[in-house]
């Protein structure tokens, strides 16, 4: 896909640039240099593009994700010299800033993703808790990939109605902190990996203070299972055809019943498990659908059904997310990621999450200051702030400079 030369001011100061101060604020040069160091990626020459500045250029393109990949090294390195990090420099060529990419890899991109990638509302956060219970929700989506051979080779092309897809895509399954819109877990795959597969590797991030929500496409026993091991409690809609027969009749109108594996299990009554179920139609609802909950908050005094309800609906924050990471991290424009290859396109990704999550940090950190709900913020109108504001100027060593072209 053609990508346009969009290119941004030039003589101003970082501010008016890439805000690489902000993202120094969430993620600390500091701890950006001990993930290098612990994931064995720390530069070893001084004429390399040092790693530190390509993992902060890795996120900066998740916040310029229209803006080509030298014009974004470019603000960074112009940023860099307004910051007194070293001498005049000049900008690496494509091919440089690839093989930079190359030299740092995945690994240091992941392991400060998990290192950061902890729940951003505090308890007094309005709309981010049920009864004392975080909420989280579970939810998958798709990210198109250049339709370079190697990409294709290792991600594969969706089917579509006359062959397939343009473009490779890579699968995402992700949790997410419905009230603060901050990614807690990801899992990501070749596109024909199932979503179930995926979730698998995320519901062990689940933890005993949260309350999860998830469509009726994850309501399978033993993802319900292996969710439950983590003491969370789980609100999941469940398919139409689930038997889950009426055994005890609960006062708010929901019922207890026993999921079980397999028909054989519930011929012989052996290891199901106990549910509550809740059934309700949406009033004017053009097809009149019927919704079916699946819980394990069993009593109705402690959750009553019309609240469990009510509160489903905030699965669909999930959405809001992958649209952020979608469309508006790319200025509203559904945007092929950039990296030819599979381990550069991880790469991206992550870092792609690490801007989000900088972007959430100081929706989350306004909205307190305000005693807001952070929904109640526009997540576009915080991301043009951080493009071009910088929140104050932070204290990169002097060490941080260097030839930074090749």
């Amino acid at each position: 896909m053609a990508r346009s030369a969009m290119t941004m001011g030039t003589g101003g100061k970082i501010s008016e640039h890439l805000s690489i101060g902000v993202l120094a604020q969430i993620y600390p040069w500091e701890r950006v240099s001990a993930v290098l160091r612990q994931t064995g990626r720390a530069s070893e020459r001084v004429r390399d593009l040092p790693a530190e500045v390509v993992t902060y250029y890795v996120m900066g393109l998740g916040l310029f994700m229209a803006v080509s990949t030298r014009e974004v090294l470019r603000v960074l390195v112009e940023g860099l010299q307004w910051l007194g990090a070293g001498p005049a420099v000049k900008v690496a060529s494509k091919a440089a800033i690839s093989q930079a990419r190359s030299r740092l890899g995945v690994a240091p991109l992941k392991q400060l993703w998990e290192q950061t990638s902890q729940p951003l509302a505090p308890a007094e956060t309005a709309g981010a808790f049920y009864r004392g219970r975080r909420l989280v929700a579970l939810d998958g989506t798709t990210l198109d990939v250049p339709d370079t051979k190697a990409n294709a080779g290792h991600f594969g092309k969706p089917g579509a109605s006359r062959g397939q897809a343009g473009f490779p895509q890579v699968r995402l399954v992700g949790l997410v902190e419905t009230g603060a819109h901050a990614v807690l877990a990801v899992a990501m795959a070749p596109c024909k990996t199932g979503e179930h597969t995926l979730a698998k590797l995320v519901v062990p991030k689940l933890s005993a203070d949260m309350l999860c929500l998830a469509d009726r496409l994850f309501a399978s026993f033993s993802l319900w299972q292996l969710a439950g091991k983590s003491g969370a409690q789980l609100l999941w809609r469940v398919r139409a055809n689930y038997r889950l027969p009426v055994e005890i009749v609960l006062p708010d109108g929901s019922y207890l019943s026993t999921f079980y594996a397999s028909n054989a299990e519930r011929r012989h009554r052996t290891n199901g498990v106990r549910v509550r179920v809740i059934e309700y139609t949406l009033e004017h609802h053009p097809k009149g659908e019927t919704y079916r909950l699946m819980t394990t908050l069993l009593d109705p005094a402690a959750a009553p059904a019309v609240e469990l309800a009510a509160l489903y609906p905030e699965r669909w924050e999930m959405e809001g997310v992958f649209d952020e990471l979608k469309t508006h991290l790319r200025g509203g424009q559904l945007v092929v990621l950039r990296s030819k290859t599979a381990a550069l396109v991880e790469q991206e990704i992550y870092g792609l999450l690490l801007a989000h999550r900088a972007v959430r940090t100081l929706m989350c950190r306004a909205a307190q200051s305000a005693h807001l709900d952070p929904d109640r913020l526009s997540f576009t109108h915080s991301v043009r702030v951080l493009r071009r504001k910088l929140a104050r100027p932070p204290a990169f060593p002097p060490s941080a400079g260097g030839a930074l072209a090749e």
